[in-house]
């Protein structure tokens, strides 16, 4: 990772936010895999707040804008002010791993303090630039900015978590600002972006886009709207209503995987076998599965209270770790992965997002080398995670250990991959 010789490049921003990223999701997984065999509590602490805090706001404040900025140009993009935001996130992994390490719960609200006043910067511009009307047009630039309000209410959970942690006989704080409903808000707005790359470079590009725009439109009320009721549902421990919809979230998702397999079937049929949207396809499989791990969570919680740790009973914690990972480790780094391997090279080759607002997105960029071994970088990414989810129902540490720095690698990969495509 080389942090010097910005040369003020939105390349140069590009390069830099693929080093970080995929740096910071194989060290999570390392440090989560060497305190699975070890037995480390901090390490298996501290690496998914590595995940949240890492990628999860670089993937918003540099990726998200990106995509947001190539359907609306207005929105400029300033590589200055992007290093900027690069650096703060790099000082917040810093920050959460002494709070972490030292037990300093203030520390801890400190980095979510700095982080939301980070967001709140290209929130700021959102709204000054673009008119509601304007942002509610287009379909998926909702799914993007509501991407970054979400980002900014998790940081805030983050900065009450700290303080709650700091000062636990209070009663100022709400009972639901937990450590796992941090990590839970925290999921959101990546998952909600990867929504707005499907419809963007998917559907929107199809022979039926005027049926997509409308099911996409619906899809948006349902899928944010469903996820904010969810969240009110689970604190009411309202036990029906966490059931009712999230199957009902479940059958939205099986439509999205299957609809997704078709529209694949038909790209790789008619044009070539593009890496990125098997990523994507792949991901959405193991959302299936987060969606599937998360029924069975509810089922078992039914008696517990919200914020009760361990959120289950300790035999069906395996059910817990498998929802969370095969959100993390799956369904978001799996679609990242895949819109990295269409966003970054097409930014890289041109210094510039008209490839992006173009028809060529999804064109060949990627020589026929590196698109071979992104689809066995892939197939290492799947047996590693599944035998991570298989590790958890098992209870074997040492497997857990293997598969995820297996996984770690494969993520880093990613680097090497694209190196030569990056010159």
């Amino acid at each position: 990772m080389k942090l010097h010789h910005f040369d003020g490049e939105l390349s140069s921003v590009a390069r830099l936010f693929l080093s970080l990223s995929v740096t910071v999701i194989a060290l999570a997984s390392f440090l989560g895999a060497a305190g699975a065999v070890m037995g480390n509590m901090f390490l298996l602490k501290l690496h998914p707040y590595l995940f949240f805090i890492g990628f999860g706001n670089l993937a918003i404040l540099i990726l998200n804008r990106y995509l947001t900025a190539a359907i609306y140009p207005e929105l400029k993009i300033d590589p200055s002010k992007q290093l900027r935001y690069i650096y703060a996130v790099l000082l917040s992994l810093v920050m959460i791993t002494v709070a972490v390490s030292m037990d300093l719960p203030l520390l801890k609200a400190m980095t979510g303090l700095l982080l939301m006043i980070v967001v709140a910067g290209p929130l700021r511009e959102i709204f000054t630039t673009l008119s509601i009307p304007k942002i509610w047009n287009e379909v998926s630039v909702r799914y993007y900015i509501f991407d970054v309000l979400f980002l900014l209410v998790a940081n805030l959970g983050l900065f009450t978590l700290g303080l709650k942690e700091a000062f636990p006989d209070q009663k100022i704080i709400p009972f639901f600002v937990t450590q796992s409903s941090y990590f839970l808000g925290s999921s959101f707005p990546l998952s909600i972006s990867v929504m707005g790359f499907l419809y963007t470079y998917a559907w929107s590009r199809s022979s039926k886009r005027e049926l997509a725009k409308r099911l996409f439109s619906i899809w948006f009320y349902i899928f944010v709207g469903g996820v904010l009721l969810f969240l009110i549902v689970i604190l009411a421990e309202y036990y029906l209503g966490m059931m009712l919809i999230s199957h009902f979230l479940l059958f939205g998702v099986m439509g999205l995987l299957g609809s997704f397999a078709i529209y694949l079937y038909n790209f790789f049929h008619n044009k070539f076998h593009h890496p990125a949207l098997a990523f994507l396809l792949s991901g959405l499989a193991l959302l299936f599965a987060t969606s599937g791990y998360g029924i069975m969570n509810i089922f078992f919680l039914k008696g517990i209270h919200f914020g009760t740790v361990p959120p289950l009973r300790f035999d069906r914690m395996w059910i817990y770790h498998s929802h969370t990972h095969a959100a993390l480790l799956g369904w978001i780094t799996f679609s990242f992965i895949g819109m990295i391997y269409i966003v970054i090279p097409s930014i890289v080759r041109s210094n510039s997002l008209e490839t992006l607002r173009s028809a060529t997105a999804l064109s060949a960029l990627l020589g026929e080398p590196v698109m071979n071994k992104a689809f066995k970088q892939l197939t290492v990414m799947l047996l590693s995670a599944t035998a991570i989810l298989l590790g958890f129902f098992l209870d074997n540490n040492l497997l857990l250990g293997v598969a995820g720095f297996c996984y770690g690698c494969s993520v880093y990969y990613l680097s090497f991959n694209l190196q030569h495509e990056m010159k």
